[in-house]
């Protein structure tokens, strides 16, 4: 509400409500062949013009007009004034941060570091009843039907001399004429009131070989690629596939511990 009120001088819910159904009157009922056709037919141009347009551009590197339509199929509206992010009663990062986490989720594990497993994967596998494997499933089968596209990232971080710099752990950046997409302020996750303050800018980046790859580019063409792959998995009887790069699908940090967690009771269903 905070938003629409910014935008239209609206008030109410069902004052927002009406000035979005008036903006997308004039796309609703047309064919929706891409992003765009499909991001203004839910919201009208104005909500896509400052918020979706810039940010999307930026994210995936091309046009909007280029982009597939199911990649937006429908756009949360939230008609509070609760500026949360999410709906979801509880929302953040664990208590203790993440290393905690996975540190006890290690604990009594041989971990090894800076290892690459393609470099000994027959003695690797052979180590273990079971392999879960969450890097990309393309390399794994030695991308036999041809790479899949991801996006990747760059960081920018810098520590400021001031006590807090933004009032809020992600501050999202939509124009298209600002090169990041949001800047990151780690103190207002967990860490306290230091004097100081650390953020990192993202900045959305093209992901060739060797890069770090963030997120699959879940198009059509791609898809059909990752099918394939999928298809070679399910014939698998000792590895399992996990995570963004393993499934190939875009998970928030609750849906992949989720998917982990069915995951093992169905593997310990199964006696593994």
């Amino acid at each position: 509400m905070n938003t629409f009120h910014a935008l239209w001088g609206v008030k109410t819910p069902a004052e927002a409500m009406a000035k979005i159904d008036e903006a997308r009157a004039p796309y609703i009922g047309r064919e929706v062949k891409n992003l765009e056709e499909q991001a203004l037919a839910l919201v009208g141009e104005d909500i896509y013009v400052k918020l979706v347009k810039g940010y999307t551009e930026k994210q995936w590197g091309r046009p909007c007009s280029e982009l597939p339509a199911f990649i937006i199929r429908r756009l949360p509206l939230r008609f509070t004034y609760d500026d949360n992010y999410f709906s979801d009663p509880l929302q953040g990062i664990p208590e203790e941060g993440y290393t905690a986490m996975v540190e006890r989720m290690l604990e009594g594990s041989d971990v090894l570091l800076s290892t690459d497993y393609f470099s000994d994967r027959a003695a690797f596998d052979a180590m273990a009843d079971r392999v879960i494997f969450t890097g990309r499933i393309d390399e794994y089968y030695g991308a036999r039907f041809g790479h899949l596209a991801y996006r990747s990232l760059r960081f920018e971080t810098e520590t400021l001399e001031v006590p807090d710099f933004q009032g809020n752990a992600v501050v999202n950046y939509t124009a298209a004429d600002v090169p990041f997409t949001r800047i990151i302020e780690h103190k207002h996750f967990v860490f306290g009131k230091q004097e100081k303050t650390v953020i990192t800018r993202e900045y959305p980046a093209a992901w060739t070989e060797g890069d770090e790859p963030y997120y699959p580019v879940n198009d059509e063409i791609n898809n059909a690629l990752y099918a394939r792959y999928a298809a070679l998995a399910e014939q698998e009887e000792k590895t399992v596939f996990g995570g963004r790069l393993g499934l190939y699908r875009y998970l928030d940090m609750d849906k992949v511990v989720s998917e982990a967690l069915s995951l093992s009771r169905r593997l310990l269903g199964e006696g593994a």
